[in-house]
């Protein structure tokens, strides 16, 4: 019953997470102003998110081949998701810290570093000894398995954590800085694209709790499991497939929902005609100014 229960769960999250991801890439599909070098680093990691989710629900824990090919599936694309994320702090610290303009000849750097590194670990985690199935496809018994799981995820994906963090803070402090130079200099129109440009930064200080979110259950229950192994804490587990599933639809909301997107609807909802229009949201914060990601 508890297992019906997780997977029933790990479905549904799974499809929100799947629809949210799936519309950042259909928006970055269909507007051609979205197709920035920015942006398509959102993209390369809803694209992920949406792989994930996929595989996430199609998963069958009562059949070993779908479960196994779910487990590899849903363990490349989800390393990849969070290794995106770190791509995308790199390129704000390198273009607002370090104020260099040469992110775009990295992105084959970028494929090399997440595709590679998601391969690689997924190679190792099939190491893992004593596989059992479970409602979360491909459960590793026995320290050993939880060991090689430790090493082949949680540890990058802390590791990816602390890296954002840092670079986030750095970026903050960075136009902190500007932002008192400008206030000392009386230069008001610096100061207003400073508070603009704080305004959104500050925003992007919180997405590395996205991550923490999606995975401390996960971290908790993995560290449960080691420490006691066979005996499971429902609950607990309840929590770790409930947030881990979310991860793409946090990702979709965070990362890829930014005033340019806004603006691109809502240009297309202006074409609608007048009858119609009630009916819509209202597209006032369509003038308003592209503050996300505005230094790159």
């Amino acid at each position: 019953v508890d297992d019906r229960i997780l997977v029933a769960l790990n479905s549904a999250a799974s499809s929100l997470s799947f629809v949210g991801s799936a519309f950042i890439v259909l928006c970055y599909c269909l507007f051609k102003e979205l197709r920035k070098f920015s942006f398509k680093l959102v993209f390369y990691l809803a694209l992920s998110d949406m792989l994930c989710s996929f595989f996430s629900i199609v998963g069958d824990p009562s059949k070993g081949f779908f479960c196994y090919a779910q487990a590899y599936s849903t363990h490349f694309f989800c390393v990849a998701s969070f290794l995106w994320t770190t791509t995308i702090a790199f390129t704000l610290h390198r273009t607002v810290v370090r104020h260099k303009t040469d992110v775009e000849d990295l992105e084959a750097m970028f494929h090399l570093y997440v595709w590679g590194t998601s391969l690689v670990m997924t190679v190792i985690r099939s190491f893992g000894h004593n596989h059992s199935l479970g409602a979360w496809c491909w459960i590793q018994t026995g320290r050993t398995g939880k060991a090689v799981h430790f090493i082949t995820f949680y540890a990058p994906l802390w590791g990816a954590i602390l890296y954002n963090g840092y670079t986030y803070f750095q970026v903050i402090r960075m136009l902190n800085n500007v932002t008192r130079m400008a206030v000392g200099m009386s230069d008001r129109s610096y100061q207003f694209d400073s508070r603009a440009d704080m305004k959104a930064l500050n925003r992007w200080g919180y997405y590395p709790l996205i991550l923490i979110g999606s995975w401390a259950f996960g971290t908790i229950n993995l560290i449960h499991d080691f420490i006691e192994p066979g005996h499971r804490i429902f609950w607990l587990s309840f929590l770790d497939v409930g947030t881990a599933a979310l991860m793409g639809l946090f990702n979709s909301i965070a990362y890829g929902l930014n005033s340019s997107v806004r603006r691109a609807i809502y240009e297309r909802l202006e074409l609608f005609p007048d009858r119609f229009k009630r009916w819509l949201p209202s597209a006032r914060s369509r003038n308003q100014p592209q503050s996300e990601m505005v230094s790159l």
